[in-house]
């Protein structure tokens, strides 16, 4: 698994995982229960990895739809 992206940003993600899942490419999100130790402030970004070998496909397919990400 490779990070596509981190983000503090909570409608990002869903975002993303709608237009990989569009493109047939699996997406997985880590540190989603980070919001009980933070207290749900937002303060510790979120990460959603995605396979290796997709890793650029994925890349290419948020660029083309404009979304924003470092990386």
């Amino acid at each position: 698994m490779e990070e596509l992206l981190r983000t503090n940003d909570i409608t990002l993600i869903p975002l993303v995982k709608t237009l990989l899942d569009a493109e047939g490419i699996d997406s997985f999100e880590l540190d989603v229960n980070m919001s009980v130790l933070e207290g749900s402030i937002g303060i510790l970004p979120r990460r959603l990895m995605v396979r290796r070998d997709l890793a650029d496909q994925a890349r290419r397919i948020l660029r083309l739809n404009g979304v924003r990400f470092e990386g």
